[in-house]
């Protein structure tokens, strides 16, 4: 089943359950609120979104309504944690390497990870609010898993039990200012602004063959300004699927329901698949060239991210968006 938020009911929102073309939605508020007390008891409630998904599909759901992407908040509009990994070390491997450092060889079996701000996600079709374009704005496609509560101490195989949802997103970038903030000692803060996410998140089922139970083996494609990016495969050349990074998350602490953990920019380490960020591309260009060619985003520039299953079916929808200047209140 695929399930979204609408932007309606409060901060956050009101839980949809969608159906497999997303065209149509129903609210599903007689059975949970929100997504997020739905994954609080997920145990009970997931057979009735599920029954709720089936009638839908039989056009048999009472007040079920044409689905409006730009109406949808992201599926969590806000989350007690989110955690994005680095699962793609081939993407760490060539920025390291365009500066001309070395990388360390336990970044092959010790997963990068940090701790983003969860308080306030975007929809799909929200626009990227930035006050400078100065500061680097770039995009990064990935993957992002929601789970259930997950005990401190969790191994990597019991992790995958506790994947609930898969969804994309974009985790935006302010790479100027990530340089900064690096140089400090002290993690990112303003370098990583809002994340945006798909419409919908999806039970692992509706991903068929495609999902392992830790992985997704399928291309994810980012479009910029209407040209291809890349369509990098997110199962080729993954250091660490999401039961190591699940595992990694709850080493020293539980997880809360809720919780969402990413995957980090998808990347390949064929460069003829393209990329899912500028940066690995201006990295490419480097190696390559000397220098990078491709700048990063402007105002007025759209990023559009998907990934379509095997029958050619967008599965969670398009984040689709536009950067725009934010003007602070005075």
């Amino acid at each position: 089943m695929k399930l979204g938020t609408l932007k309606e009911g409060g901060r956050d929102g009101t839980l949809i359950v969608a159906n497999r073309e997303l065209t149509r939605g129903v609210r599903a508020t007689d059975i949970a609120p929100t997504l997020q007390k739905a994954i609080e008891d997920w145990a009970s409630v997931s057979p009735k979104l599920a029954a709720l998904s089936a009638r839908l599909a039989d056009d048999k759901a009472p007040g079920a309504f044409e689905l409006d992407p730009a109406a949808l908040a992201a599926p969590l509009p806000r989350a007690f944690q989110w955690a994005d990994g680095s699962a793609y070390v081939v993407h760490v491997e060539l920025v390291r390497k365009a500066r001309g450092v070395e990388m360390p060889p336990s970044f092959w079996t010790d997963p990068l990870m940090y701790q983003g701000g969860s308080d306030s996600f975007t929809g799909s079709t929200d626009d990227i609010e930035l006050e400078d374009e100065a500061w680097g704005i770039d995009f990064e496609g990935e993957i992002g898993v929601i789970v259930d509560d997950v005990p401190m101490g969790t191994s990597a195989a019991a992790a995958r039990r506790h994947i609930k949802l898969v969804t994309i997103l974009n985790d935006v970038s302010l790479r100027n200012v990530i340089v900064g903030e690096l140089a400090k000692g002290f993690g990112f803060f303003h370098g990583k602004p809002a994340t945006a996410f798909a419409p919908v998140a999806v039970t692992p089922d509706e991903l068929g063959d495609a999902w392992d139970g830790a992985k997704l083996n399928l291309p994810l494609i980012s479009t910029l300004n209407g040209k291809e990016f890349g369509h990098p495969n997110a199962a080729t050349d993954l250091t660490f699927d999401f039961g190591q990074l699940i595992a990694h998350a709850a080493r020293s602490r539980h997880l809360e329901a809720g919780t969402v953990i990413g995957s980090g920019t998808v990347a390949n380490r064929d460069a003829s698949v393209g990329c899912s960020c500028i940066a690995e591309r201006r990295v490419r260009e480097t190696i390559d060239a000397g220098k990078p060619s491709t700048p990063f985003m402007k105002f007025g520039d759209h990023i559009r991210i998907e990934m379509f299953d095997r029958a050619g079916r967008s599965i969670f929808g398009a984040i689709d968006q536009k950067v725009v200047r934010y003007t602070p209140p005075a």
